[in-house]
């Protein structure tokens, strides 16, 4: 069955207690469901349930496996690619054995945890099928006494970095290896791993690649990388053994409810004129500070490109790697700047402090992107985009704002390069 399966914002750098007070209490929430109910309901502490971070309220029903996907993991499941990625769902939410709000897909199962709701990373991320893929096979032994994974001296379980012709073989092709493991991320699955930011989902690599059941895979912690005709896909492990996971794999009627499409989200035309409900692929989006420019991908594809306004110094916007972590409709953005114009406080830790207070009601379409409080949303007070204007966040013209806030759901990738 395995191998039949194979082949088919304002910028402040404070404590994390003042963003949080910039964007207002957090509660917790299911759509539709209260969290103590979907708590009760799973047998878990209401803690484990996702926070409302501005997810979708929409369920949606997917017909090729008769399951529903809803508010945060439907984000985080949009944001990878859906279906293209990770494949179906085939489990409703369900508490996993390792006690995580969860959801299992075709090739994956994702899981919500709270230690991350605090930081730039994302909230979800895979539960370690691939670590436990290898301990289920290594307590099992063939009719000849050998161990199914084969035997653990060979050159495709021994750390590569280890090896000198493996070594040499992953520096030449331009990989690396894992500093933790000593296993090689290169070739082709290393290429699927930096594209797919294997480091937050697919974990440490624990093997070389290697051939079984007729293909070239590759053992992470959170999956296992197969190479196939159609390219490089994690294997259906979920699907392979459900019981493994505690995955109920029985589907639910449909009801009243629609059918999956990004359709139902797009609430905002696309002025750059791309359909992207016709595009497969993780979305990520990358913000350059040279340019001044805005472009948002879903795989290889651009889907939308636009000049933007981001931070004036003493208040430049963040470099680095982040991700769309908090959203709002609209939302008044307040904060204080001091003598320099650097900015000291933002939201209700700015009432009483000293320095220039500012004030601008109504922001639409805001998308925090981190926590030094920067966000990209709407600006309605300029038309100067393409040069710098902010207190940090990255301003949007109306109609692109509009566009992102729908299309980049929760998890959505943001990288700020200068």
């Amino acid at each position: 069955m395995w191998q039949s399966l194979w082949k088919h914002g304002g910028r402040i750098g404070v404590a994390t207690a003042i963003a949080v007070a910039m964007i207002g209490p957090l509660t917790m929430v299911a759509p539709s469901v209260s969290a103590n109910t979907l708590a009760e309901q799973l047998g878990l502490p209401e803690a484990m349930i996702p926070v409302d971070f501005g997810q979708t309220s929409i369920r949606v029903f997917v017909p090729e496996t008769g399951h529903t996907v809803t508010g945060t993991i439907l984000d985080y499941w949009r944001a990878n690619g859906a279906s293209s990625v990770y494949g179906n769902p085939i489990s409703e939410a369900y508490a996993a054995p390792n006690g995580r709000y969860s959801q299992a897909f075709e090739r994956g199962i994702l899981q919500y945890d709270p230690d991350w709701t605090q930081t730039d990373n994302p909230t979800v991320r895979l539960m370690p099928t691939g670590q436990q893929q290898i301990a289920d096979r290594s307590e099992t032994t063939r009719s000849d006494g050998r161990r199914t994974t084969g035997d653990r001296r060979l050159s495709a379980w021994q750390p590569g970095v280890n090896q000198d012709t493996r070594s040499a073989e992953v520096y030449n092709s331009g990989g690396r290896f894992s500093e933790s493991t000593g296993f090689s991320i290169s070739d082709e699955f290393g290429a699927w791993y930096d594209s797919h930011e294997g480091w937050f989902y697919l974990g440490e690599p624990l093997s070389e690649p290697l051939r079984e059941r007729g293909i070239t895979v590759q053992y992470f912690e959170n999956t296992l990388l197969m190479a196939t005709d159609d390219g490089v896909r994690p294997a259906p492990l979920p699907l392979e053994n459900p019981e493994r996971y505690g995955i109920d794999l029985t589907p639910v009627d449909q009801g009243d409810l629609p059918i999956f499409s990004e359709a139902l989200f797009l609430n905002a035309a696309n002025p750059y004129g791309v359909d992207a409900t016709v595009i497969d692929g993780r979305k990520y989006i990358v913000v350059n500070l040279t340019e001044q420019t805005l472009t948002a991908y879903q795989g290889n594809q651009i889907v939308l490109e636009t000049p933007v306004s981001t931070g004036v110094d003493p208040n430049s916007t963040e470099v680095g790697a982040f991700h769309v972590r908090i959203k709002f409709e609209l939302k008044d953005m307040t904060g204080v700047t001091d003598g320099s114009g650097e900015v000291t406080a933002v939201g209700a830790t700015s009432e009483g402090q000293d320095g220039e207070q500012y004030l601008v009601h109504d922001v639409p379409h805001v998308m925090f992107i981190n926590y030094q409080a920067e966000a990209l949303h709407g600006a309605y007070w300029h038309n100067n985009f393409g040069q710098r204007m902010s207190h940090g966040c990255i301003n949007l013209p109306l109609d692109v704002a509009a566009y992102l806030y729908y299309w980049a759901p929760l998890g959505t990738a943001v990288t700020v390069v200068d």
